[in-house]
């Protein structure tokens, strides 16, 4: 913690630092603000009613979106539909040579991806808000124009949902951090306090329930209060220890004579990060989980029909949490085949002169990066199951709102906070040598 405070210290001791530091926090300050914003001609309470019975996905968009999606504002989707966006790219550019080749194109290729990234977004944040608009068509407000109305909703949430792509992107070229997932973070982290304040409201009615004196009910809800925290402090650090594990592979370069002088023979190695996958897994897990009930929820909400009823009551079912932990498990290996190449690892390390020792370069080399990333991916997996599956049984067994979110939420913060520390100490360390050479 010390260490993290003394980089912020010295980054907004310089000016190019400090300024991108302060522009990143004007971009979110403008985000928070616009999260105030209403969507026109909808009733709010009854809106939020609605979109409460959508079950866990809702709960998770509304803590994405800074609470905006229960109080009904412009930005009630958040950057969702990007996010999907982002998702359905990655899995097309591994079936399709066009979007495979595109991406290898370097820096021109890179805004290509992303351009088609921008626009695939806007469709998917325009069929997001029409569905969101027609399943919560009751909160419109009275009018003789309904269709008219339903039109103003649909294009406030697409909107909404395109200024904070904006916002991100700007963030990206002129602050610092990765502009969408601190985004993410600024809509979780407000989100917290009224998360702690629901929690521990809960575990003081966990306590009323005990019998015996009103005292001893209370001590028993500040005692589960306590607990939880401490549990959520040590998932914190397990979190933060693995994410920054990694399994570092060694190879040896051979030497090169140029000329008349020496090149090479230095040791180095491959750094393989235990949680190559991130928060993505599960993200993919539970959107197609939750996929089913919100079907129902949308278009079958009066059915009484015996596979609908399944479907509505899946989510509290036992059935969810196994599939929730095979399907973080097959994510987790299929996020790394489409993000992790060994041949391509193995040819430059091969190119280079390099080589494992004890293993011979080219096929062999390949499959032994291969069966560590594999291995790897099983704790990675677990990892995450762990994480995420602990806190959901938390919250089913003792009726604790919003527990559930803890592993998700802890793996986004550490997962962003890392990947902001990293970026300001090697931004720091290029201004160093900048002022060495100078």
């Amino acid at each position: 913690m010390k260490g993290m405070f003394d980089t912020l210290i010295k980054a907004f001791r310089l000016p190019e630092l400090r300024k991108k530091i302060l522009y990143t926090f004007l971009i979110l300050g403008v985000y928070m603000i616009g999260g105030l914003v209403p969507v026109p001609g909808i009733d709010r309470e009854a809106f939020t009613v609605l979109v409460r019975n959508w079950g866990q996905i809702g709960s998770m968009m509304d803590i994405i979106s800074g609470g905006g999606l229960y109080a009904a504002t412009i930005f009630a989707m958040g950057i969702t539909p990007y996010i999907n966006s982002s998702i359905i790219i990655q899995l097309l550019t591994v079936v399709i040579p066009a979007l495979e080749n595109l991406s290898k194109e370097g820096e021109s290729g890179r805004k290509k991806m992303a351009k088609i990234t921008r626009y695939t977004a806007i469709g998917l944040a325009f069929l997001q808000a029409s569905l969101f608009t027609y399943s919560t068509r009751t909160a419109m407000i009275a009018t003789s124009v309904k269709p008219l109305l339903a039109a103003l909703i649909v294009v406030s949430f697409t909107a909404g949902t395109c200024f904070v792509v904006w916002l991100g992107e700007r963030i990206n070229e002129k602050g610092i951090g990765n502009g969408v997932s601190l985004i993410i973070f600024a809509g979780i982290v407000t989100r917290l306090p009224s998360m702690a304040q629901s929690v521990y409201y809960k575990s003081l009615a966990v306590g009323e329930k005990v019998p015996g004196a009103m005292v001893w009910g209370i001590l028993i809800g500040i005692l589960v209060a306590i607990a939880i925290i401490a549990v959520s402090i040590a998932i914190i650090v397990f979190v933060v220890f693995v994410q920054n594990a990694e399994r570092r592979i060694p190879v040896q370069y051979s030497k090169k004579t140029v000329g008349r002088k020496l090149y090479g023979g230095q040791s180095s190695y491959i750094p393989l990060k235990v949680n190559q996958s991130g928060v993505m897994p599960v993200i993919f897990s539970m959107s197609i989980l939750s996929l089913p009930s919100m079907i129902v929820t949308l278009f079958f909400q009066n059915s009484q029909n015996v596979v609908v009823n399944w479907f509505r009551n899946f989510n509290s079912s036992p059935w969810y949490y196994i599939s929730y932990f095979f399907l973080i498990i097959i994510f987790t290996f299929f996020y790394s085949l489409i993000q992790f190449n060994p041949i391509e690892i193995s040819q430059s390390i091969q190119k280079n002169g390099g080589f494992i020792p004890g293993i011979r370069p080219g096929k062999p080399t390949t499959d032994f990066i291969l069966k560590t990333s594999n291995r790897l991916n099983w704790a990675d997996a677990l990892f995450l199951t762990l994480v995420c599956l602990v806190p959901t049984l938390v919250s089913l067994l003792t009726g604790l709102d919003n527990v559930w979110f803890v592993g998700t939420s802890v793996l986004i913060l550490t997962g962003v906070a890392n990947d902001l520390a990293t970026q300001i100490e090697s931004q720091l360390v290029t201004r160093n040598y900048r002022g060495f050479l100078d």
